[in-house]
């Protein structure tokens, strides 16, 4: 049930978001909204809008980073991404309220769009690998500390950090910290140049929606600057994209020929991270990419 402080909160918010008209609440029903969360479609008088909640000690300024990073996709004007509206505590609960996206049917040429729109996406670059905060990539802190070199940035920023976690947690053995050791030695020569790039950064099939328009509507993002094949490498987890999504891509923004053979290599980080929080068989997928490169 949706907390009433953050009801009312919102309610209060609407009302003075548009002065010229009473904000009733007709129906609050839970939906989904991820595994950590608790989601709501909150149907007013003014139309539906989506809310998530959580205790605000839980996962201090949760909504606040995501609400963040929202803005900066939806700024891009490269994909569909939903309005944030606010975020904020109230009391013992955090909450995000975002406009509410409507699911519609795919249009004929979803994923041809969807693929020519990441690239775009990925088009904007900032000065260096990073962001100037951190925010989350799912439960766990995800630190973006920048840095002007992408090799430097994934290894300290993004497998090293996960590394030592699963170290000192007893989900991963000497064995598997030496391995990645000698991993960071070999990636200098493994991944190629490039521009930080505008990242989701959890770009896997949960993570965006059919609009209203019939195209892709991201949520849920973990956004940073980072080499834009990370957000190829993501999508190819849990069951992958359509086939016409990554010819699009790569026909408006070219991968260097082996690209294929890196982005196991991107994959260490979510499995990682799904290590950290779950342990079980990831650990076993990253163990298999370890033994080959």
């Amino acid at each position: 049930m949706l907390p009433k402080s953050v009801e009312k909160a919102i309610t209060t918010f609407l009302s003075s978001h548009y002065p010229d008209e009473e904000i009733i609440t007709h129906q609050v029903s839970g939906v989904s909204g991820g595994s950590i969360n608790s989601a709501y479609r909150l149907a007013t008088s003014r139309g539906s809008f989506f809310v998530k909640t959580n205790h605000a000690s839980r996962y201090p300024d949760m909504f606040q980073k995501e609400a963040k990073g929202l803005a900066l996709l939806r700024n891009a004007g490269a994909l569909a991404v939903p309005e944030v509206l606010l975020a904020g505590d109230v009391g013992d609960e955090s909450f995000l309220l975002l406009e509410y996206i409507e699911a519609a049917t795919e249009k004929e040429d979803f994923w041809e769009n969807f693929g020519e729109s990441l690239a775009v996406m990925h088009s904007h670059h900032a000065q260096q690998f990073g962001l100037d905060h951190d925010n989350y990539m799912g439960s766990l802190r995800q630190h973006n500390d920048q840095h002007a070199d992408w090799v430097t940035f994934f290894i300290d920023e993004r497998l090293q950090r996960q590394v030592v976690l699963a170290r000192d947690n007893g989900s991963m053995g000497r064995s598997d910290v030496a391995a990645f050791e000698r991993l960071f030695v070999r990636l200098p020569e493994i991944f190629p140049p490039a521009s930080p790039s505008l990242l989701h950064g959890d770009l896997w099939s949960g993570n965006f929606i059919t609009g209203s328009h019939g195209y892709a509507c991201l949520i849920d993002p973990a956004v940073y600057y980072g080499h834009p094949e990370i957000d190829i490498a993501m999508s190819t987890l849990f069951g992958g994209f359509s086939s016409r999504f990554y010819e699009s891509y790569y026909s408006h923004n070219p991968l260097p020929g082996n690209y294929r053979e890196r982005l196991p290599i991107y994959n260490l980080y979510p499995l990682l991270v799904h290590v950290n929080l779950f342990g079980g068989s990831y650990l076993s997928s990253v163990q298999q990419t370890l033994r080959r490169f």
